[in-house]
């Protein structure tokens, strides 16, 4: 059977069979042991095709029942092949296409139903099928068939008891992993381990049949590119009229109207995808060369804006009237003239342009490979980044689990703003492939997509990559926290704002370098049962006590139960829930009867102060933008030219925090009380400890620690904290003040 004659089950037949699945006491898995080697059905083979007689015998086995026969015709047929990647047309879309006539389809309907009776009835009957097809519509045929088509026509489907089994399993109750477990049990037939990746497509082609007709949105499931000049297709509503760039038809809908390719914007309609549309643009030179010109990309219609040759406005509503570049963004009528030339518009600086990355050819033992790889050659694909001249080439690297399904999104749109070999996602590998691809480039910046975690991460990996230059590095913060990136001037977190507008923003930001310490967590001899330390290197804070306690119960609560935190106001009634109720417990009082501090060489007295908490600072942001240090006074501040530990209360008041100062701020907590008073602004910070260049800490009780954010329970140990290194960050546009600020700064001034 070819693809075009594919058969599938109406909703209500869907229905119907989940109904008789819900009802089976049996389970799929049992039921597929009866015909295996040891089972009382072992003369049928799972691994070869079957006939509709066995397909039968296993769905009564399986039901219990027998089904009714449209039913089990339909459903057989619906396994005779692959189904195609792209949602088949249904009979009326593909009518209001006006590609088949009237008779053509009358042909392929009797085509099909003659292959539905030849391959359904039973073996002890004769296939005179052929010979039941209405006498009006073979009049109809004759002239127009094909003579060869009878002879293909007449093929038995083919239909494998795996697939069967995949389908049936995906129907039934269970646990997700379960279900993995059993198809990847299921389709290993060589049992090594592995799943090539015809195998996974058959997978794959089952959750597409469940998840349409459980109208499910299945576009994630497709496969997407394979390679350069292939689309990637998402599903999309449209705020604005919007037309098929294949047939010119305005995309209808009320929710999802149509396919729109992340990479070029390419919107076509579901049943016009499988057509003979063209290719999506290309990421790459194929000359091994540098030196190729740069022409336009064009997409043509679904823009309003205005043409940026007679600067009139395009007026979408109108069908297809105008083209944009899928690089530079210039967009223009499609009876203006058109420059041929493209230079990379307003994100030249950032772009790489598919000119400037050229392929080159190496040994597989060479090194490492920043491309495609041959899975049988032994020469691998990389790339050679040539960037136009006075331009600084950007590296985004896209957490997508950061925020909620923020990173997707945002992973989805730069690779549409710029090209998409620049765009990595860290779920494939990490930042490292990214950096290795940026490797040989000059003047290249790094732009990190996500929370404080992924920032570090991303740190970590271009401390390990030996960058002659450390690239510059700038943050786009993704959920909730973000004290680095507020630090920053980056904000607490992305708000749908423009790309584009934070792209140049990137372009314009000066550099300012970050310290990031060292933490060396040694333990006793007799060490007891602890957790593992999340970090050994220190960007923000390291703290010991109350608010690493609350921190440590809000780790382990969401580990149990993740559904209770799914939104920022739960997250904060667990914080204020576990804040309370710390304030009673007190269970890091008498601090400084378990803990020993030193700074610099120098200790320091806790005897007298009754503090439940201390904090290590190296920004001026902690609990997602309280600032534990306070505001020193500019006309009080001094700025200190050696690195001599301070500690004296009196000199703690005129001291400054800066995060390129290579030095350390240690402040005191009361409790949660005073926490919650700080977070609040009812108390302007905790108390000053003292300023120094390196810390030493020494526990004699288990206690609860945190590093950035990742709390642990330590048992006795030693803690020591000294530079490491630092690194440039890019500092983002200056922030708005408000009204009342100025008013404040005014009255200040007076």
């Amino acid at each position: 059977m070819s693809e075009e004659c594919w058969v599938s089950l109406t909703p209500e037949e869907f229905d119907q069979l989940q109904k008789y699945s819900e009802y089976s006491s049996k389970k799929i898995k049992d039921v597929l042991a009866e015909f295996n080697e040891s089972g009382s059905h072992k003369q049928y083979d799972s691994h070869e095709p079957i006939s509709y007689d066995v397909f039968k015998l296993f769905m009564r086995t399986y039901l219990e029942v027998d089904l009714p026969q449209p039913l089990s015709t339909n459903l057989f047929l619906a396994f005779s092949q692959k189904p195609r990647q792209e949602t088949p047309d249904h009979p009326k879309e593909g009518a209001s296409n006006g590609e088949a006539s009237a008779p053509e389809s009358n042909i392929q309907n009797i085509d099909n139903a003659a292959k539905a009776d030849e391959a359904c009835a039973p073996d002890t009957e004769s296939k005179t099928t052929e010979k039941q097809v209405p006498a009006e519509g073979q009049v109809a045929a004759i002239p127009l068939e094909n003579p060869v088509a009878p002879s293909s026509g007449s093929e038995s489907p083919t239909v494998y008891l795996k697939d069967v089994v995949c389908y049936l399993a995906l129907l039934e109750t269970g646990r997700p992993q379960d279900k993995l477990e059993f198809m990847f049990r299921l389709y290993d037939s060589d049992e090594n381990g592995l799943l090539d990746q015809a195998e996974m497509d058959r997978i794959v082609n089952q959750m597409l049949h469940i998840a349409q007709y459980l109208e499910w949105d299945p576009t994630e499931l497709r496969p997407g590119p394979t390679g350069d000049g292939r689309h990637a297709w998402t599903m999309k509503h449209f705020k604005k009229p919007t037309y098929c760039n294949f047939c010119h038809v305005m995309l209808m809908g009320v929710r999802k109207q149509g396919l729109c390719c992340i990479y070029c914007k390419y919107t076509v309609h579901e049943r016009c995808v499988s057509k003979n549309i063209p290719g999506c643009v290309k990421t790459y030179s194929k000359t091994k060369r540098g030196g190729e010109v740069m022409q336009h990309a064009w997409v043509e219609g679904n823009t309003s804006v205005k043409c940026d040759r007679c600067h009139k406005s395009i007026k979408c509503y109108q069908s297809v009237t105008a083209r944009h570049c899928v690089w530079c963004r210039m967009t223009f009528h499609r009876k203006c003239e058109l420059s041929m030339l493209c230079d990379g518009g307003e994100l030249k600086d950032h772009i790489l342009l598919p000119t400037s990355i050229c392929p080159v050819t190496r040994d597989r033992q060479g090194g490492k490979s920043d491309g495609s790889v041959s899975a049988k050659g032994e020469l691998v694909m990389q790339y050679k980044i040539i960037p136009t001249p006075g331009t600084h080439p950007l590296l985004v690297l896209v957490n997508p689990k950061s925020g909620g399904r923020q990173g997707e999104r945002i992973l989805r749109k730069f690779h549409y703003l710029l090209n998409p070999k620049q765009v990595f996602n860290l779920d494939n590998g990490g930042p490292t492939p990214g950096l290795n691809f940026f490797r040989d480039t000059p003047d290249f910046r790094v732009l990190a997509c996500g929370g404080d975690g992924t920032v570090g991460w991303i740190l970590d990996c271009i401390d390990k990559a030996n960058f002659a230059k450390h690239p510059p590095v700038a943050v786009l913060p993704l959920g909730t926290g973000n004290d680095l990136a507020r630090c920053l001037h980056w904000g607490g977190g992305y708000e749908g704002g423009s790309l584009t507008k934070i792209l140049k923003d990137i372009e314009q930001s000066p550099l300012v370098m970050l310290d990031r310490w060292h933490l060396e967590v040694i333990p006793r001899e007799e060490v007891e049962n602890g957790d593992q330390v999340p970090y050994s290197i220190m960007n923000n804070y390291f703290s010991i006590g109350v608010d690493a306690s609350i921190a440590h119960r809000f780790h382990v609560m969401r580990e149990k139960h993740p559904e209770k935190f799914n939104s920022r106001m739960k997250n904060k009634l667990w914080y204020f829930e576990f804040g309370t109720s710390e304030t009673f417990a007190a269970t890091c009082k008498k601090l400084h009867d378990h803990i020993e501090l030193e700074c610099d060489g120098v200790g320091v007295d806790l005897s007298n102060i009754f503090l439940e908490g201390i904090a290590i600072l190296n920004i001026p942001s902690m609990y997602g933008g309280t600032n534990l240090w306070g505001e020193t006074k500019k006309n009080r501040a001094v700025i200190r030219e050696s690195r001599k530990v301070v500690t004296d209360p009196k000199e703690l008041k005129f001291c400054i925090q800066d995060l390129s100062d290579q030095l350390l701020e240690v402040v005191g907590l009361e409790g949660a009380m005073e926490m919650g008073q700080i977070y609040t602004g009812l108390k302007s910070a905790g108390r000053r400890l003292a300023q120094c260049s390196s810390v030493t800490i020494r526990t004699n009780k288990l206690l609860p620690m945190q590093v950035d954010g990742e709390p642990w329970m330590q048992p006795p140990c030693t803690i020591k904290i000294v530079h490491k290194n630092q690194v440039p960050m890019m500092m983002g546009p200056p922030q708005k003040s408000s009204f009342f600020s100025l008013r404040r700064k005014s009255r200040s001034k007076d």
